[in-house]
């Protein structure tokens, strides 16, 4: 499904620990993989070259590090916008997925990336995958450990039904041909759309999006999923995505980046970027079709 990826690295002890986790994704198809640092050029100006040089062992060790893990693996060093640098890196090298790492909502979001993530995951135009590693600050200093990136394992997908979310669920059933062991269908009645006007149909609507769900449900059971869910859960989107993700140990989460909304959907106040941005697990954003 993702042959090969661009890995987006700071060489910090941050990227390091998303780095040693990405085996897991050879259960995708993914064999290749060109790990990518960018210098931001507004900051190093003309020192471009020389910090180029400077950087070359450290990003070689990490080049290391994903060969040892079984990748085909290149390195390179780009002086640029890095967001921009990236998603043009991507291209060049026609990479089917686009690995960040973030840790949203803290101190540390700006250390790993130099809070590059959101703006990558904004701009996107081929599936993101923000990795998400458990960053703790103790006495000043922030240490990194591992988290795992486990997409077989309990693949949670939240959907609006909408034209994205269904291009998104295309890559859901690939998942479950990889054999996924759990995946689960959520869709959350919105309670700020509903309370106030259409309470009184709430049980019509959970009927027709039950009705929705099984038919993804059934596409799946083609592809070879024998345990699927269906979650149909009242309240607040991002907040029933993110309880259940952390209740039920989702280990994966794939959600469409546009919604029924598309000015809603855009920024980075959506539903699928807070999700992204505030997720523990895994989480797997995908750009409307081109």
């Amino acid at each position: 499904m993702f042959k090969k990826m661009l890995v987006a690295t700071d060489l910090s002890e941050a990227s390091e620990s998303f780095l040693c986790t990405l085996d897991g994704l050879k259960s995708l198809g993914t064999r290749e993989a060109v790990l990518l640092h960018c210098l931001n050029i507004r900051d190093v100006g003309g020192l471009s070259h020389t910090l180029m040089e400077i950087v070359k062992p450290s990003i070689e060790r990490q080049k290391n590090m994903l060969e040892d893990l079984g990748f085909a693996a290149t390195a390179e060093i780009a002086a640029g916008i890095p967001h921009i640098e990236i998603h043009r890196q991507a291209g060049k090298h026609d990479c089917s997925l686009v690995v960040v790492g973030s840790k949203g909502g803290s101190m540390a979001s700006e250390i790993l990336m130099g809070g590059v993530a959101g703006t990558v995951i904004h701009n996107a135009t081929r599936p993101t995958l923000v990795l998400h590693p458990q960053l703790k600050e103790e006495s000043g200093e922030v240490t990194c450990e591992p988290a795992a990136c486990e997409p077989l394992e309990h693949v949670l997908f939240p959907t609006d039904f909408s034209d994205n979310a269904e291009h998104a669920f295309g890559y859901v059933r690939g998942i479950a041909r990889a054999g996924a062991k759990r995946i689960t269908l959520f869709h959350v009645q919105d309670k700020g759309r509903i309370d106030r006007h259409l309470k009184h149909k709430l049980e019509e609507f959970n009927k027709i999006d039950t009705g929705r769900l099984n038919r993804l449900k059934d596409e799946l059971g083609k592809d070879g999923a024998g345990d699927v869910r269906i979650e149909i859960p009242y309240g607040v989107p991002k907040k029933e995505i993110l309880e259940f993700a952390a209740q039920e140990q989702a280990s994966f989460i794939v959600i469409g980046s546009q919604g029924r909304g598309f000015l809603e959907e855009v920024f980075l106040g959506s539903v699928s970027h807070a999700v992204a941005w505030k997720a523990d697990m895994p989480v797997l954003l995908v750009p409307a079709k081109q």
